[in-house]
């Protein structure tokens, strides 16, 4: 046998229940499953969390050509509110304070985070310059950089491995609800408003019409985090002695020990994210190419996302239940690979439809394999990483997400339209650009993933069966 190399980590090896000392470390690995009822109903608080989460953080995507227009805006300006704003906050904090969501009460994480980004939605509404926009912005970040990681952490200890992928995608309909309810509420409320008449309070004024969506969304948000107050935390489980208390030295050492494993997720999020940021320009999009009104593509589109993206949860989760049933342990993993092939040439041929309709049928194929992919893409990430550095694990995943998609690509786009083609009317092709250059290779190296996915899964599996662990 070959001996490792000094700072070097072991494989992912289970705690023995034979073995005393390693089972008072780590008692919890034999303790059962929470009950079904339990569980789904801790899923479902958090689902309703991402949901503000995501209304929140979206909708100002429909909002911005209004904001855009009343504060003189740039469209690099305008990236810069609808990307950086939210990844600063995670780039500087959430990633140094993800190791405690492997060690402190995670639902207390969430409150915080909820209470947090309630507030500063609200206070963007209630923003008079550029620079108050930006800073609301920013702290609307910093509230939910904490929400992912910690809702994905929680989710893994309430279930066995080959569940996840209809766990997680329970929970994702809180995404796909906050997603599109950023739409259609936003573009219900400025309907509402146009006819009735913008509100003047005192101390702030009247009110322009993106502020009363902002105020509106965003206080919601203080009531909801009581919610949480019904949840017990889960006990921690699928334990690994050697990454005991592990900070990001050791979690960095095992991801590359394990690179062939965890790169192709990586890299391929990181490529792929650069389309997803294209999205926050949708309503931009719409507007400038075929003359829609804000209202009229936040309802259209709100509609069509929800309904299409509730339908990619469920096929997605049982065509990877499917291959689960079949024999092959990476049924999840397959799901993401056949996704993003059917995905690609209908995002790089949206952009150029003809008509708004034709736009919208290309976009709801989009809104599928996206519903159908994205529980997948956590489910395999939460299946093989150990539970003491799931949380920083799992931040840096959403780091890439938030930073690369959320955070970039709205920015790359604006900067591609205003310094590459130059005309706000030519943003259709800054969209093509971004899908046509990162889609393709985003697809091949996730596609290169998937036999060491599926060796990794086939060992943890033996693992547990060979200790008799609950998993």
């Amino acid at each position: 046998m070959g001996t490792m190399a000094e700072g070097e980590l072991p494989p992912l090896t289970p705690v023995d229940p034979g073995n005393s000392a390693a089972a008072a470390a780590f008692p919890i690995d034999a303790e059962a499953f929470p009950p079904p009822r339990q569980a789904w109903y801790t899923v479902g608080v958090l689902a309703v969390i991402t949901t503000f989460a995501l209304l929140d953080q979206n909708i100002l995507g429909l909002l911005i050509q209004q904001i855009k227009t009343d504060f003189h805006l740039s469209d690099s300006q305008a990236g810069l509110l609808l990307g950086p704003t939210q990844a600063l906050f995670y780039a500087l904090v959430a990633v140094p304070f993800s190791r405690y969501i492997d060690r402190w009460t995670r639902k207390w994480i969430m409150m915080a985070g909820l209470l947090v980004w309630s507030l500063a939605t609200a206070a963007t509404g209630l923003a008079q310059s550029f620079t108050q926009l930006f800073v609301a912005r920013v702290a609307v970040g910093a509230g939910e950089a904490f929400n992912g990681p910690t809702a994905y952490s929680i989710t893994a200890d309430l279930f066995p491995r080959e569940r996840l992928p209809r766990a997680v995608s329970a929970l994702q309909i809180g995404s796909v609800a906050g997603s599109g309810l950023s739409l259609l509420l936003g573009g219900v409320i400025i309907w509402l408003v146009a006819r009735v008449g913008s509100p003047d309070l005192p101390l702030v004024g009247v009110l322009r019409p993106w502020q009363v969506v902002l105020i509106g969304v965003g206080l919601p948000g203080l009531l909801i985090s009581l919610l949480l107050l019904t949840i017990r935390e889960p006990p921690r489980r699928n334990r690994t002695a050697a990454l005991d208390k592990a900070g990001f030295r050791k979690t960095f050492n095992y991801l590359w020990l394990h690179f062939a494993v965890f790169g192709p997720l990586f890299i391929g999020l990181t490529l792929g994210s650069l389309d997803v940021g294209s999205r926050q320009w949708g309503a931009a999009f719409f507007q400038r190419t075929y003359g829609w009104s804000p209202q009229q593509y936040g309802m259209t589109s709100g509609v069509i996302s929800i309904v299409v993206m509730l339908a990619g949860l469920v096929i997605g989760a049982r065509w990877a239940e499917w291959f689960q049933k079949h024999g092959d342990a990476a049924g999840a993993y397959r799901v993401i690979v056949y996704t993003r092939l059917l995905a690609m040439p209908f995002a790089i041929l949206m952009p150029l439809m003809p008509t708004p309709e034709l736009a919208l049928a290309f976009n709801a194929v989009g809104f599928l394999t996206l519903a159908m992919a994205g529980p997948m893409l956590n489910a395999v990430m939460l299946a093989i990483t150990p539970n003491q550095i799931r949380g920083q694990v799992m931040t840096l995943y959403l780091f890439i997400y938030t930073v690369v998609g959320v955070g970039m690509a709205p920015w790359i786009t604006g900067l591609t339209t205003d310094y590459v083609f130059t005309s706000p009317n030519d943003l259709r092709w800054s969209i093509v650009l971004l899908h046509v250059v990162f889609l393709p290779p985003a697809l091949w190296v996730t596609w290169r993933g998937l036999k060491p996915f599926r060796a990794e899964v086939e060992r943890l599996n033996a693992d547990d069966a060979a200790t008799g662990r609950v998993n």
